[in-house]
């Protein structure tokens, strides 16, 4: 985990606190936010995403590994008002989608880039989430609720890049999330649907860093009209419904290029 500078995130080693200690120090931070004027904050937070890529290659294939990335990095770009936000590639985000890939002994690895298209969308009064999400050359709309999550305040402290920051864990669907959020940015926000600290996440990390988000940028201001909006293109689904195609397009590929022995292939897209 690092700085936007490059330093790694040096988290003090916080003194042994007591229970009452630690609850104590979680009211005065929940209450601390109370009183912020969260409504009319408005601003951008840049960050990086670092996807972890765990690829199992044959035996025959072992020599090709240290040519094979090991994570993939995509810059995103929160926007908030106050009201609602808004989390999407970033606009500078590389979208010449070149795709790469290699053959070794009847297999064929690919990788293919271009800009990330998917985009979530959050109103924070009304807790409504929607997302767009591309996927196999289909957009879908999935409209949810704002998910919340029941957040461990741990007392830890440190600082990044210049804020300091306050460590909780969660966990969401079997995965653990350790999240740095900053109360001197008085907004209940973070990367993608994590959010609901008193503070915007700065740093945070699924899984004991196979998803990694880390703020490189914070710009406080005005931003521009119409910029935050709530995605309205694409075919309307449930999650129930989006994770049944993903899978059934999961099995059919495996039928198709499952055996090994017969030529398969490895797709993986980022």
């Amino acid at each position: 985990m690092k700085y936007s500078n490059g330093q790694p995130l040096a988290v003090q080693t916080p003194r042994p606190i007591n229970r009452s200690r630690r609850i104590l120090l979680a009211c005065i931070l929940l209450a601390s936010f109370a009183a912020l004027p969260v409504l009319g904050q408005e601003g951008t937070i840049s960050y990086d995403r670092v996807i972890k890529i765990d690829i199992e290659l044959p035996p025959e294939m072992e020599s090709m590994r240290d040519r094979i990335p090991t994570e993939n990095t995509t810059q995103m770009e929160l926007r908030f008002n106050g009201v609602e936000s808004t989390w999407k590639a970033s606009a500078e985000q590389d979208d010449d989608g070149r795709t790469r890939g290699f053959n070794r002994g009847g297999m064929r690895i690919m990788m293919s880039g271009g800009r990330d298209q998917n985009e979530t969308w959050i109103n924070h009064d009304e807790g409504l989430m929607t997302e767009r999400r591309d996927f196999m050359g289909r957009t879908f709309l999935i409209k949810t609720d704002q998910p919340t999550l029941a957040w461990k305040l741990t007392g830890e402290q440190s600082e990044f890049d210049g804020y300091v920051v306050h460590r909780a864990t969660a966990v969401r669907d079997s995965s653990s999330i350790e999240a740095w959020f900053a109360p001197e940015i008085p907004v209940s926000v973070g990367p993608g649907p994590f959010g609901g600290l008193p503070g915007a996440i700065l740093v945070l990390t699924i899984d004991e860093g196979k998803t990694t988000f880390t703020a490189t940028e914070v710009l406080m201001g005005e931003i521009e009209e119409g910029s935050i909006a709530e995605p309205v293109e694409g075919r309307e689904v449930t999650r129930e419904e989006f994770d049944q195609i993903v899978e059934e397009k999961r099995k059919e590929m495996e039928a198709q290029f499952g055996n090994r022995r017969n030529g398969s292939r490895f797709i993986i897209r980022n």
